[in-house]
């Protein structure tokens, strides 16, 4: 659901009737309708105790001013997880699905102060070393792959087969993952945000990043990794896995939902689907009202203190609703401008997104490139009949099918042959060959080898 909620009844499994029992932001009914919850939530004033996972709790900030504060204030609301009072005190399960995503790692997403600045330094200025047009070329050429796997069936589900794929892709790519190691870190990723085994999905992952450092501490390259290790800021061998391992996972997983749930708006709502509405405004508008952060940048409070209303103990887990502030009916007018970005899809304060301006990049030129490959694209099942991840982090559809013309004789580019401004569908080749052995990294590298 993209629209506001006017529904002020309590949705399934929310409390009711002075229960006082905690929101739970997990579950079928939670992703099927979490505006719903958060129309309800609205009630109790700008933050609601939640549970974001069972046995884990957690204050929520649903107002966009209060959230806005708390961002801006690292004096009163810390990012180091080793403050969390609940985890000290061994009331969060040691296997809960989120405690990866949560849990302290010497990263700059974990620290504060002036340890904060030199990691995060180092990661901003190595991201800003990649080339604009190399970050094009690559992730038309990572699309071209994707679409040439089902550009000839007519039919394919856009989120398992490209919105899921591609950005691990093109960041596996940018840190200059060789094939084995890009295989895992493909891996790692998607089983953390999935949920699915999560701790073992991040031992793997950590132990890619780990080996990727190791390799390129002797074979350095033009990609992030190297430069990022040779950033004068310094970094150990486990503050580059760490520093890794966020940067890939942080980039990928939420471009994967960004990019999905902007295809899913191109392909339901009038305005673009039949009315010719602009790639870029399709992304914003999902941006504003389906953000692929749904509740998270966690924060612990600092001292016992009381914050909008509602009193917090030092350590306490407080969380943003991102969706629920972007979507606060203080910001309608805002909304309405079209090209003000004043959400909070990227955060805000000094622990801002690094990779915003790549990641509107990358999903535009994904997109464009699908819809120039196959522009009879069309949803093929009815609308409300998708369904949604459920979890209480991030927002994107479990599936989304879709048909179109299938492509039989179609050629890829060379590297001497610069694609078209507007691109016809017949640009690349399919290829026809049995899948190569070995991971989804290592099939990208040999068809690209071709």
């Amino acid at each position: 659901m993209d629209a506001e909620s006017t529904a002020l009844v309590p949705p399934p499994g929310c409390p009711a009737h002075g229960t006082g029992a905690r929101i739970p932001l997990y579950g079928p009914e939670f992703a099927a309708d979490p505006h719903a919850y958060y129309d309800y939530m609205r009630q109790f004033g700008a933050t609601t105790p939640v549970e974001i996972a069972p046995g884990v709790d957690a204050t929520l900030v649903t107002d966009y001013s209060a959230a806005l504060q708390m961002l801006q204030d690292p004096s009163s609301f810390r990012k180091d997880s080793r403050r969390w009072r609940d985890l000290k005190e061994g009331n969060v399960p040691a296997d809960s699905p989120v405690l990866p995503l949560l849990a302290y790692k010497p990263s700059c997403m974990f620290v504060d102060g002036v340890e904060h600045l030199r990691l995060r330094q180092a990661v901003t200025d190595s991201l800003a070393k990649v080339d604009s047009r190399r970050l094009t070329q690559r992730t038309q050429q990572i699309s071209d792959y994707l679409i040439a796997q089902f550009s000839s069936r007519g039919a394919a589900d856009l989120c398992g087969e490209y919105a899921k794929q591609l950005p691990l892709f093109v960041f596996t790519e940018l840190f200059g993952c060789p094939a084995d190691i890009g295989d895992r870190v493909l891996f790692g990723i998607s089983g953390m945000f999935d949920g699915v085994n999560a701790g073992k999905a991040a031992e793997v992952l950590f132990q890619a990043t780990a080996d990727l450092v190791a390799l390129k501490r002797t074979k350095p390259g033009e990609d992030v990794t190297s430069w990022l290790m040779q950033h004068e800021a310094g970094l150990s061998d486990e503050e580059m896995v760490y520093q890794l391992a966020l940067v890939l996972g942080a980039g990928a997983e939420p471009l994967r939902s960004l990019l999905g749930n902007t295809l899913h708006r191109l392909l339901t709502h009038d305005q673009y689907a039949h009315k010719g509405g602009l790639i870029s405004d399709a992304l914003d508008d999902t941006l504003w009202g389906n953000p692929p952060l749904t509740n998270y940048l966690p924060h612990y409070a600092a001292a016992d203190m009381e914050f909008a209303g509602t009193k917090l103990q030092a350590g306490d887990l407080v969380m943003v609703s991102i969706a629920a502030a972007n979507n606060d009916r203080v910001l309608a007018a805002a909304r309405q401008s079209g090209s003000n970005r004043a959400h909070l899809a990227f955060s805000a304060g000094p622990h801002a997104c690094p990779s915003k301006e790549p990641a509107r990049h990358i999903t535009v030129t994904a997109i464009e490139n699908l819809l120039n490959q196959l522009p009879d694209i069309e949803l093929a099942v009815p609308s409300d009949s998708l369904t949604w991840r459920p979890g209480p982090f991030s927002r994107s559809l479990t599936a989304l099918p879709t048909r179109f013309t299938p492509v039989q004789d179609v050629r890829r580019p060379t590297a001497s042959q610069p694609r078209p401004e507007s691109a016809a569908r017949e640009e690349f080749v399919a290829p026809s060959r049995k899948p190569e052995r070995g991971g989804l990294w290592s099939s990208f590298l040999s068809w690209l080898a071709k």
